[in-house]
């Protein structure tokens, strides 16, 4: 990602100018997350902020959490309560993009700046990053269409979106449909309530009984936690030779089905540029510095218009890229990937204790 991630720059007020003052490094950072179904939040989302926070406050700045556990309501409690403590800034990743936009008005009221997080909450944001959501169903597409080759015209895929609430969910549709349309034929298509595997697996077992399990030759899953509710509908329903799955997030779990070869890929997001992007605009946020030198775009929401951002691209990992891709970054080590159960496979691969 070509982009500085060194906060520069004088204090300044909402419209750009310099402001009068500015916070020191002991500040409170606000951090809410959406739930816990999802392992990236509470593995990797969540400590690599709070490290982020420290490099960027010398250790003197507080990172206050809270998960909303994929309810609205809650997290819009929750804002309330940050806006009580008196947090400097706020660093959301809303459950509900829309549902989140009056607690975000409530908190910029009350003086405290917010950062979207890995999905672009409406209201008056003052900062927003993730990846490059449109590119990652790309990805995903690009190599669904890859592995099918000559099968693509043979039969038809299922596509299994995320949430309708997730802003990210739609982008991600429509940079898979965007390589996908016209080159498969789409038997069946769903919109997964809360991203649920549960919900997924459901979705599933209806486009086998709609479609036959012998007319389906690839799936389009949005990310891993559905991926592994498809592929178990697939083996409960007797398919044998699992037909390709696409992927997102770079799971444990997915990562050992791709390795196992029951999942074709995921995408792998490195969430640490991402966390060190939202830290770093927050600090400075909170500090009342700006973010200019920080952001590599800026992007609409329904509600505002030219957001400051940092965006991040994304990675297809299969069974070819596991080592230099969560390996080698330290995500995951052999060991955590190469359990028993995929010690063979494993090896097939390269991957050895």
């Amino acid at each position: 990602m070509a982009v500085s991630l060194t906060a520069c720059g004088s204090a300044e007020d909402g419209d750009g100018r310099p402001g009068d003052s500015a916070k020191g490094d002991e500040i409170k950072v606000g951090l809410l997350l959406p739930e816990n179904q999802t392992a990236r939040y509470e593995k990797f989302d969540k400590p690599l902020i709070e490290k982020e926070v420290a490099k960027f406050t010398r250790g003197k700045g507080k990172v206050i959490y809270a998960n909303a556990k994929q309810d609205a309501a809650t997290q819009s409690s929750q804002v309330d309560t940050m806006i009580t403590n008196k947090v400097d800034v706020l660093i959301i990743d809303a459950v509900d993009s829309k549902a989140i936009a009056g607690a975000v008005k409530r908190a910029k009221d009350a003086g405290i700046p917010v950062v979207a997080y890995d999905r672009l909450a409406e209201g008056p944001i003052d900062a927003y990053t993730s990846f490059d959501n449109e590119d990652v169903g790309r990805i995903q597409g690009k190599a669904l269409l890859e592995a099918l080759g000559d099968k693509a015209r043979d039969g038809q895929i299922v596509m299994m979106n995320g949430s309708v609430t997730d802003p990210n969910a739609k982008q991600f549709k429509s940079g898979a449909h965007s390589v996908l349309d016209g080159k498969v034929s789409i038997g069946r298509e769903y919109d997964t309530i809360e991203w649920k595997p549960e919900n997924a697996n459901a979705n599933m077992a209806a486009a086998l009984t709609a479609l036959g399990k012998g007319r389906i030759v690839g799936v389009y899953s949005a990310n891993d936690g559905m991926a592994g509710g498809i592929i178990t509908a697939l083996k409960a329903a007797g398919v044998t030779n699992l037909p390709p799955v696409t992927g997102q997030d770079a799971e444990l779990a997915g990562v050992q089905r791709v390795v196992a070869g029951d999942q074709h890929m995921t995408v792998y997001k490195r969430y640490a540029p991402e966390a060190a992007a939202a830290a770093e605009m927050a600090v400075a946020l909170a500090k009342g510095e700006r973010i200019d030198d920080i952001i590599n775009q800026k992007v609409d929401s329904p509600t505002t218009k030219g957001v400051p951002a940092v965006l991040v691209p994304g990675i297809a990992l299969t069974r070819d890229n596991v080592k230099s891709t969560v390996v080698d970054d330290g995500v995951y080590t052999v060991a955590e990937i190469c359990t028993d159960r995929y010690r063979a496979a494993c090896e097939e691969i390269g991957l050895k204790l």
